[in-house]
């Protein structure tokens, strides 16, 4: 399997934190992960085999070669698959509305094709992504693209507070992040869920799950409770409620299956082996 990391072109490093895929030359059948509930979302570009949802037990659907997965709130069973070969964009948390004016909550959980959200601009890229010779071209393409849709922030404080909330989830409350951001909690509330579709509580509780599972499925060896309480949950009972609630198992019995199969959870950049941009 060939794995890729590549950061984003300097106008569009603000907004997006890598461009990344993989890429299988031989037809082995390779085991997708169940993507989790988190705060980002991603843009994937498929020449190779699309993937397959497992929507019930004995029905999948196949997506789009081009579509969006905003997962918030329900997991996404993905099917074993061969021949792949696909571009992911990964948006930094609450970065998808600038190149998007379509609604926060209209797009969680929802998984939509390119051509629903960017109309005969993403019918034109598709178009031409089926042209091209290879990936740097691919990778070309995808970037000018979003340049091209690249948009002022509809709110900049709650934009950049969502980074901060994020990083700091395990320790900021929302008292004290309004408090900083010179806002009442009800009018951050209020600003916060008309721009991302959720509360400021919801982000960070979702920060909290996103930043634990990431970090237990890239250290295997780690212990349950330790990275759960380093992540800001108060005790084993309050983590495993939380999962269970997300996820609709134990932490591990998915964490024992999940193990045995790829995962979508990438190292920091600086860890990964990393291409040059293509464009300034």
């Amino acid at each position: 399997m060939n794995v890729f990391n590549q950061y984003p072109a300097l106008r569009l490093r603000p907004f997006i934190d890598r461009l990344w895929g993989w890429e299988n030359e031989s037809p082995e059948v390779v085991h997708l992960p169940t993507l989790l509930p988190g705060t980002g979302a991603e843009l994937y570009f498929h020449y190779g085999e699309p993937f397959r949802i497992k929507a019930k037990e004995d029905c999948s659907f196949t997506v789009s070669p081009g579509h969006l997965f905003c997962i918030r709130s329900r997991p996404i069973n993905l099917s074993p698959i061969s021949g792949i070969g696909f571009i992911a964009v990964r948006f930094k948390i609450g970065m998808l509305q600038r190149f998007t004016d379509i609604p926060a909550n209209e797009l969680a959980d929802c998984q939509l094709s390119v051509e629903d959200i960017w109309g005969r601009a993403g019918t034109k890229l598709l178009r031409h992504l089926s042209y091209a010779i290879d990936r740097q071209e691919r990778i070309a393409l995808i970037q000018s693209f979003l340049a091209d849709h690249l948009r002022p922030s509809t709110d900049l404080l709650v934009e950049q507070a969502m980074t901060t909330l994020y990083r700091g989830c395990s320790t900021i409350s929302i008292e004290s992040l309004a408090s900083t951001l010179s806002l009442g909690r009800r009018q951050l509330e209020r600003r916060w869920k008309m721009f991302s579709g959720q509360s400021p509580n919801e982000t960070k509780c979702l920060s909290r799950f996103q930043q634990t599972i990431r970090s237990l499925m890239l250290e295997p060896s780690a212990e349950t409770i330790d990275r759960a309480l380093a992540c800001g949950y108060y005790d084993q009972a309050h983590f495993i409620h939380d999962f269970q609630r997300r996820v609709g198992l134990a932490p591990y019995q998915h964490l024992r299956v999940a193990r045995t199969k790829t995962h979508f959870y990438n190292t920091p950049l600086r860890k990964a082996g990393i291409l040059g941009t293509l464009s300034p």
